[in-house]
């Protein structure tokens, strides 16, 4: 790969990696030259000028997530219960109830209250203490993104503006700024995407290695070792994740049919006659052992439950005359705790002012407000504080027609970058579609927050689509008509959106502004209200 190559900044429509040329000129050690390009990545990780982008970009997010963090004062919205149970667990190793001196009964996984408690422990039982860990996590989140889209689109441009659309996202916002868990769930959830990224790649490399020292697919019957490190990495922060919460699982199936589709790709590209067949059993044993490290993982976030006697369920069986031996019953113990909380989020149905279905999620039918003061000063006769969960308005109501957009692109051009983007937003938005239509669970829109890097991705996949020309090469053509204008409809579409996350600043950070003010916000009536 020459520097030329890794250094190209395109958005050209054909992924470079999957360009359909016919094998013609015999490229280095015999390798087709149209295989190379299939195969090579052009990955540029140690690209300068990314990096310098993704800081600048980073360091305004930090800002913006970090200042006035410690407003509003007490706990709001769910906070009366994470940073609670987080400090609890500092004390007693698990979650605790005062009322009765005992263990609390809590229905969530504890490492997202183990996040929190290292913010407590650092800087106290304090609303610095409790939303910091929320505000690194959201800053993380916009970090990988970036470099996630740059992988992607190989474009400085595109990776930029993703990361810029979820710096100037309200619903980010907010969530880096509250003491809730789903912040840490779409972390780990983009991180484990992001490893598979690098596992694609990886995978795709060690074939053209292999082909370059002479493998060849067509006489071979046995393929070539290539150990999946990065699949092992997506394992455990997929664990992780759902140490956070166990809606993390409806991602499993779409990845792993990812890790597969790629994988059989990869091989088609490198001339094998039946890339499914060949190599399908060990892609299947690497995910199963990429899961096992899942459930390791899982289970080491429940450390504090297991070395403790005192965590709920903890001694179920020998308190109810059932043999408890070493390890297993402290697993059947667990298991049977696990069954409870899995019932009693089954069975959550009591309706909620703020609840919401997942078809208004995109369409911002019913936010939640997680903090209100009507009392105050600000110059006015009468005045409000408000901290909204609240989606910039103008880039939310662009995903349903980015995500047509992204299903049109990607079937017309073929393009791996849509399928994979789509499946996250599949896999983040409708298992929830079928619990609300199967038992009515009580649901709110920021059971979201994981599907929304791969929104962002859709909309800058849009946008670089039409910024490029139907035939656009890796070089690139020279500049056209189409381009100059598909690149000031892009650059119009991120100043707007900018426009209106300033102009709904206010009620995302809960600042004292006139009662008219804040009503003037109010864009849906009372579905915001």
């Amino acid at each position: 790969m020459t520097s030329a190559t890794a250094e190209t900044d395109t958005t050209s429509p054909t992924p470079a990696d999957e360009t359909p040329e016919a094998p013609a000129a015999v490229g280095v050690r015999g390798v087709p030259d149209a295989v190379r390009r299939r195969l090579n990545t052009l990955e540029n990780w140690l690209n300068p000028y990314s990096w310098l982008v993704t800081m600048i970009i980073v360091a305004i997010a930090a800002v913006l997530r970090l200042v006035g963090i410690t407003h509003p004062k007490s706990y709001i919205f769910d906070e009366v219960y994470y940073p609670t149970d987080a400090w609890d667990m500092l004390q007693h190793g698990v979650e605790w109830d005062e009322k009765s001196n005992g263990p609390a009964y809590v229905v969530h996984p504890p490492l997202g209250k183990w996040l929190i408690a290292l913010g407590e422990k650092a800087y106290g039982n304090n609303e610095l203490g409790w939303r910091l860990p929320a505000a690194i996590a959201g800053t993380l989140m916009i970090l990988i993104l970036i470099r996630v889209a740059y992988r992607l689109f190989h474009s400085i441009v595109l990776a930029g503006t993703a990361g810029l659309l979820m710096t100037l996202d309200g619903f980010q916002l907010v969530l880096s700024r509250t003491s809730l868990l789903d912040i840490f769930l779409g972390l780990f959830i983009l991180m484990t995407f992001a490893a598979l990224v690098l596992d694609r790649d990886h995978y795709r490399r060690r074939w053209l290695n292999r082909l370059e020292d002479g493998f060849d697919p067509a006489t071979t019957h046995s393929q070539p070792r290539i150990f999946p490190w990065w699949l092992m990495v997506a394992g455990i922060t997929f664990g992780l994740a759902c140490g956070v919460k166990w809606s993390a699982l409806f991602f499993a199936p779409f990845f792993g049919l990812l890790v597969v589709v790629w994988r059989i790709q990869a091989r088609r590209s490198a001339g094998v006659r039946r890339p499914v067949v060949f190599g399908l059993l060990g892609d299947l044993g690497y995910l199963i052992l990429s899961f096992v490290l899942s459930i390791i993982f899982y289970l080491a976030t429940w450390t504090g439950w297991f070395v403790t006697n005192d965590g709920y369920f903890r001694h179920y069986r020998e308190a109810n005359g059932l043999s408890e031996p070493p390890i297993l019953g402290a697993l059947l113990n667990l298991m049977h705790y696990h069954h409870e909380a899995y019932n009693f989020h089954s069975g959550l149905t009591d309706r909620h002012v703020y609840q919401s279905w997942p078809w208004q999620w995109l369409l911002l039918g019913r936010p939640v407000a997680f903090y209100w003061n009507g009392n105050g000063n600000c110059g006015a006769p009468s005045c409000a504080a408000e901290v909204l969960l609240l989606g910039t308005p103008l880039l939310w109501w662009s995903f349903l027609p980015a995500l047509a957009a992204l299903v049109w692109f990607g079937i017309a051009r073929r393009d791996w970058r849509a399928f994979a983007i789509g499946t996250g937003v599949v896999a983040g938005l409708l298992p929830w579609f079928y619990f609300a239509v199967a038992d009515g669970r009580t649901m709110f829109s920021f059971y979201a927050l994981p599907a929304l890097p791969f929104l962002i991705l859709a909309v800058v996949y849009t946008l670089g689509a039409i910024m490029t020309p139907p035939t656009g090469t890796l070089a690139g053509p020279a500049r056209t008509d189409r381009q100059l204008i598909g690149t000031i409809v892009a650059g119009v579409y991120v100043i707007l959106v900018a426009l209106c996350f300033a102009y709904f600043y206010p009620i995302f950070v809960g600042q004292l502004i006139p009662y008219d003010d804040w009503s003037a916000r109010m864009w849906l009536g009372g579905r915001w209200i």
